[in-house]
């Protein structure tokens, strides 16, 4: 069921002391000021500044004035997030972000506990339609989890069952300002297109589509949990770097579940359903000790090396 912005954070247990992503836009200035109210003195921020607009100074002032408001200890990062050839700008944005999160809490406050990120129910609902629309796996389909671990850090959404509304709702009730963010209006992203498009017509058909669509994502998540114990559990049998014979020995579905396992765990890439395909075509070519596998996959090639795969970077 989803929460109030109050109910989701006193179910909410983190680790003392801690730091909160700023944005400066609702749903980070709710967060902090929500943080800040519940765990005084124990509350830090951090501001990535993108300069993908010209908007990004105001963002910073704000987020400045809110932290010395509340007396939370602020730091701010700058980052080059324009995309690679290829890359989305939405990808090159988040990779910058998280990147810097954990670089510039480590910075100042080695001490803290884990990283505290505000999104919410809604896009909760937007991740999981542009999954669909993508035609993701299990992986796209769990959406986005409420804690994982990542480069030594112990991250964080404590709202994702609190509506958008209702947190603006919060800030309103307050009188507390935040910024908003003008690329939120321009729909030629599909996620913006999908909150002012597709939410509304949900809300109208299907009122309780938060609370659904939440627990599709959850089972999901669960399953795809399972089958990453199994991948680990067959890549250990396969050996590492994995064996050829032992590749070519398992069932198409097995395989492909080893390979992406593999690939993202040791290597930290996600092979696309026609790469993982082609490397499946490849495996089964390999019927003799000369025959060579060179595939590109994510930044490197995947590549047969005596009997064994490889992946390298480029």
């Amino acid at each position: 069921m989803t929460q109030s912005l109050d109910q989701a954070l006193a179910g909410f247990s983190p680790g003392l002391p801690f730091v909160v992503a700023l944005s400066g836009g609702a749903d980070s200035t709710a967060l902090l000021c929500a943080c800040a109210e519940r765990w005084p003195g124990q509350v830090r921020a951090v501001h990535v500044h993108h300069g993908l607009q010209a908007a990004a100074d105001g963002f910073e002032s704000h987020c400045r004035q809110l932290c010395a408001q509340l007396h939370v200890p602020l730091a701010v990062c700058h980052v080059d997030a324009r995309p690679a050839p290829g890359q989305s700008p939405e990808d090159a944005a988040r990779r910058a972000r998280y990147a810097a999160l954990a670089e510039a809490a480590q910075d100042h406050w080695p001490d803290a506990k884990g990283i505290v990120l505000a999104q919410h129910a809604d896009d909760q609902v937007e991740t999981l339609l542009i999954a669909l629309s993508r035609g993701a796996g299990l992986p796209g389909l769990a959406s986005m989890p409420a804690h994982w671990a990542r480069a030594g850090w112990q991250w964080h959404r404590p709202l994702l069952q609190v509506a958008g509304a209702d947190v603006r709702q919060w800030l309103r009730d307050r009188g507390q300002a935040w910024v908003e963010d003008p690329t939120n209006s321009d729909e030629q992203f599909t996620r913006n297109r999908i909150r002012a498009q597709v939410l509304p017509a949900l809300a109208q058909a299907l009122p309780a589509f938060r609370d659904t669509f939440a627990r599709s994502a959850a089972h999901a998540a669960q399953a795809q949990a399972l089958l990453d114990e199994l991948a680990a559990e067959v890549l250990e049998q396969v050996g590492l770097p994995p064996a050829i014979a032992a590749l070519r020995a398992l069932s198409p579905a097995r395989q492909a579940l080893v390979l992406r396992h593999w690939l993202k765990s040791q290597h930290q890439v996600t092979p696309s359903t026609a790469q993982l395909q082609e490397l499946q075509a490849q495996l089964a070519d390999c019927t003799t000790r000369g025959h060579r596998l060179h595939l590109k996959v994510g930044g490197g090639f995947v590549r047969r090396e005596g009997d064994v795969l490889n992946w390298q970077p480029v």
